[in-house]
């Protein structure tokens, strides 16, 4: 989130911001930044949270933000912390606006096979490609892609 894009905030606001933001995120884990020091297009937090819902994600961090900076923040960039479990399959599903059953085996030389099995519809509505490459990098296994 960018906080303080016009750089109206003084480094006690930015700082006293993200004193407070620590405090308000719970479970999620705030990046350490020292946001005075950047320029005011750079100010930007960063928020580790778990979940599915991108948009309510971003909601959360973006309401956080402005009860913590007093102002309201710019969406930066969404990305996803993978672990490779079938969850992070999901996301990675979810992200595309996708759902779809995911089975995980072990291969004949030990390593995990991830079966996904996605629509038809939704295949014709997003690259394959796509789909399997973002698959490939959450679940750090080979992926096949099965439609019906």
């Amino acid at each position: 989130m960018k906080v303080d894009p016009t750089g109206r905030l003084t480094a006690d606001q930015l700082t006293t911001g993200m004193t407070e933001l620590a405090g308000l995120v719970g479970d999620a884990r705030l990046i350490e930044n020292n946001l005075a020091a950047l320029p005011p297009g750079r100010r930007e937090v960063e928020i580790l949270m778990d979940g599915t819902d991108p948009d309510a994600l971003q909601a959360t961090a973006a309401t956080w933000c402005a009860q913590a900076f007093g102002q309201t923040p710019e969406p930066g960039v969404l990305t996803f912390v993978s672990h490779g479990t079938d969850d992070d399959a999901h996301g990675v599903l979810a992200g595309f606006g996708l759902t779809g059953r995911i089975e995980r085996i072990v291969g004949t030389e030990g390593w995990d096979i991830v079966h996904v099995t996605l629509r038809r519809e939704d295949i014709a509505r997003i690259p394959e490609s796509r789909i399997h490459t973002a698959l490939e990098a959450s679940t750090n296994a080979e992926v096949h892609i099965h439609v019906m």
